[in-house]
Order: C-alpha cells, then sequence, then structure tokens
C-alpha cells in the first residue's frame, strides 16, 4: 500500500497539479487527485499503508522536501508549494493509461470527491459535569446523541428515579434539578416524562460536531458548522451575480468550484477572500446560476442538502403564455 499511496502522489503532482492550483486543501488534493491517479482495479486505502493518515504520509514528503504543507486555517492543512524539479517528481514514469478506464475530468459524475462524513455532537459543560461524572464524563467530554441517552437512562435506573407507578415518569433528584429546570421550575417540577427529560438535558448541553475526511483523522469542533452559503448580489448596471461562501469546510477548493462553474455556466468567476475574514474565500460568479451550484453540489458532490443554504434563490422557470 506504501508504493501504491507514493506512486498516487507522484502521478498526481507530475499530470494533475499545477502551480495556480496552489494552495491547494489536502483534502481536495487526496480527493479530486490521488484517488483518480489510482490504477484500475486497485484501491487506494491509506489506513492500510504505514502512515496510516495522510497528514503523517505528507509530512513525510515535506521532510523529503518534495511538498511543502502549512495550517492556513485552524485544522485544515493545504499544501502550499511543490518542488517540480525534484528527482522524486522528475524521475517518475507516467503508467500507460488503460485502454479500457475513461479518463476522469474533475467535476463530472465521476469525479473521485467524497463528501465528508458529518456527525452532531454534544459537549458536556460546566453546569451539567454532575451529571455525567457517573459515566466518567467530565466537562468538555464529546457525546453523541445516543451516547448522551444511554447515560441519562443508566444514571435515572441507578438511582431509583423511574416513578415505581408510571414508567414513562423520572423523578427529579436535586442534580437532575439543577442540571435541566429553569429557576422558576426548581420547586414546582418534580418528574418528567422521558421524552421531555432527554430533550431537556440535550438543549442544555452545547452543541459541537465531528467532520471525517476520507483517509484523515476526524476533525472535532465546539458550535454548529456552518453550511455552505449560497446568496445574490447586485452589481453595477443591476447585474446579478451568485456568491458561495464556506466550502472549504466541506473538503472543496474554491478555485477548483469556480473553474468548473465557469465552464458550465460560461460565466465569468472570481475567487475573492471574504470580507471580515482572513483565511475563508468566496466564489463570485456572474449571473444566477444557483441551478447549476444545486447540481454540482448536490448530484455529483454528494453534499446533505441541510448543509447547503439558499437554493430556494434559483430561478423560477417562466410560464409559458
Amino acid at each position: 500500500m506504501d508504493e501504491l499511496l507514493q506512486r498516487c502522489f507522484l502521478h498526481a503532482l507530475k499530470c494533475r497539479v499545477k502551480k495556480a492550483d496552489l494552495p491547494l486543501l489536502t483534502s481536495t488534493f487526496l480527493g479530486s487527485h490521488m484517488f483518480s491517479c489510482c490504477p484500475e482495479g486497485r484501491q487506494l486505502d491509506i489506513k492500510k499503508s504505514s502512515y496510516r493518515k495522510l497528514s503523517k504520509f505528507l509530512q513525510h514528503m515535506q521532510q523529503e522536501q518534495v511538498i511543502q504543507v502549512k495550517e492556513l486555517s485552524k485544522g485544515v492543512e493545504s499544501v502550499v508549494a511543490v518542488d517540480w524539479k525534484h528527482p522524486r517528481i522528475t524521475s517518475f514514469v507516467i503508467p500507460e493509461p488503460s485502454p479500457s478506464s475513461p479518463t476522469i475530468q474533475e467535476g463530472s459524475r465521476g469525479q473521485p470527491y467524497h463528501p465528508p462524513d458529518i456527525k452532531s455532537l454534544y459537549c458536556v459543560p460546566a453546569s451539567m459535569t454532575l451529571l455525567f461524572q457517573e459515566s466518567g464524563h467530565k466537562k468538555g467530554s464529546m457525546l453523541e446523541g445516543s451516547e448522551v441517552r444511554m447515560i441519562i437512562i443508566n444514571y435515572a435506573k441507578k438511582n431509583d428515579l423511574v416513578d415505581a407507578d408510571n414508567k414513562n415518569l423520572v423523578k427529579l433528584d436535586p442534580i437532575l434539578c439543577d442540571c435541566i429546570l429553569e429557576k422558576n421550575e426548581q420547586h414546582t417540577v418534580m418528574k418528567l416524562p422521558w421524552d421531555s427529560l432527554l430533550t431537556r438535558c440535550l438543549e442544555k448541553l452545547q452543541p459541537a460536531y465531528q467532520v471525517t475526511f476520507p483517509g484523515q483523522d476526524p476533525i472535532v469542533k465546539k458550535g454548529k458548522i456552518c453550511p455552505i452559503d449560497i446568496t445574490l448580489a447586485q452589481r453595477a448596471s443591476n447585474k446579478k451575480v451568485t456568491l458561495v461562501r464556506n466550502l472549504e469546510a466541506y473538503g472543496l477548493d474554491p478555485c477548483s468550484v469556480a473553474a468548473i462553474l465557469q465552464q458550465r455556466c460560461q460565466a465569468s468567476t472570481t475567487v475573492t477572500p471574504v470580507p471580515g475574514t482572513k483565511d475563508s474565500l468566496q466564489v463570485q460568479i456572474q449571473g444566477n446560476q444557483i441551478h447549476h451550484l444545486g447540481w454540482l453540489l448536490l448530484e455529483e458532490y454528494r453534499l446533505p442538502r441541510k448543509h447547503i443554504q439558499g437554493l430556494e434563490k434559483a430561478p423560477k422557470p417562466s410560464k409559458k403564455k
């Protein structure tokens, strides 16, 4: 697997990546370039290599001075420089393509972008630590919703809080009262139905999320993941433009997306920094191109609709008279 990994890496640098593509998200480099250089009939799986992680492999290649990798935004690494004169690249012999394997163009339905796996998580705040410490968790612990439910159920049963007369009700002990009740409920609410108890517990926890890109370790962050944001704006002469933000959070390179849309829409595109930010980029396309954008994100990149906002702004089909 190490030999295949290095082969795909060198093939991608020699044939697919250009200087204009840099800086290039490491997830994009893997998904859009290295995967497509994998020989027919073989499957590139970094976890089966001695490196186990893409980041470790790229660090090794950086130590050999083939590439340079930097963390341009928190938790997201990019390839920022390539030494195309390095002996590893110049001596690499491009394998003969198989006659039966079609060339995969970036942006086509066969393009090897894989959407990240995104999970909603819950972070234990200081005000809830007493409730979760019995299960071995502390302030800042990250849990899935199913784990939270199991912890609450086990806590109630272990502390004999299930109402003997009505198994659908849970008696509230002092810890539950402090964790989930409002001040004006402290002396009036003594029991809660299971669903209400579990819902309140989830609401009191802090939101967090986990993003896992193919071949990489999960990235866990507090808060809610920002959706891909699509908006329309007016420019000079009342012309409309389509703006797309937050592509990087989903492993998409704004420059690659801009190039695809320029070809699909036959319209000019630009990539500029998002106003008020240091590292985020936005793609601007001339005209209302939300139909094209929606097809690309939903049908080809297979991103869940819930992580995209603004699709409803697509132009309505004109009614025939």
